[in-house]
């Protein structure tokens, strides 16, 4: 895969591991667009949906009350308040969305896709790296206390809630396990390696891409 064609390399990641600043930095390092927010951005465009509102459905399915709420006809005496309008579209609806907003992305440009199933969505793109990130889940308690202030038990629940999340949400629109190694080219466990070494490792694997002219 030779840098100066146009590729495109998805990330998917467990919580923790690193995925948003591993792909900010590669991004940057390969001078490639990087699409993470921008995703979710569109996708609140196209559904005039509010960011904030939206943000809570990605890489997560409906909870069965969610689902029978967004069932529930619209009256004089009961209307959808503005928090809930992300709850008018299915899983369905907001994953092709998203599914369209990244294809036309890798089709415009070489770019760093993060989460969001990319890996599946742009399985037939000819020029495509797709990783895998990961680490014990000590490490990613610890980075995920530090990100965002938490007590340890408040970053557990939410790696572990996470976790769960993404795996359904994958399962459900690809039919595979979300962590299983063949759905990748390269996974790297950022626990060992840290975040700067994982990019360089990502990096060096182009290189030898580009060598034996893949």
């Amino acid at each position: 895969m030779a840098t100066s064609d146009k590729f495109v390399i998805t990330i998917s990641r467990q919580v923790g591991a690193g995925g948003a600043a591993i792909g900010t930095k590669l991004a940057s390092e390969l001078n490639v667009f990087f699409a993470d927010r921008d995703i979710l951005r569109s996708a609140a465009l196209k559904l005039s949906a509010a960011e904030e509102d939206l943000e809570h459905r990605e890489e997560s399915l409906l909870s069965f009350w969610h689902s029978l709420f967004k069932t529930l006809p619209q009256t004089d005496t009961f209307i959808l308040p503005p928090v809930a309008r992300a709850l008018e579209y299915t899983d369905e609806e907001l994953f092709n969305v998203e599914k369209n907003i990244i294809l036309d992305i890798a089709e415009r440009n070489s770019a760093v896709i993060l989460g969001r199933c990319g890996n599946y969505v742009l399985r037939d793109h000819p020029k495509h790296i797709r990783i895998f990130l990961h680490a014990d889940k000590d490490y990613r308690i610890h980075r995920i206390m530090d990100l965002y202030d938490l007590q340890h038990d408040e970053a557990t629940e939410m790696i572990e809630k996470t976790d769960k999340q993404r795996g359904s949400y994958y399962k459900t629109f690809t039919g595979t396990d979300w962590t299983q190694a063949t759905n990748y080219d390269l996974t790297i466990n950022t626990g060992k390696t840290g975040p700067e070494k994982a990019v360089q490792l990502i990096l060096a694997y182009i290189k030898q891409r580009e060598d034996l002219g893949i």
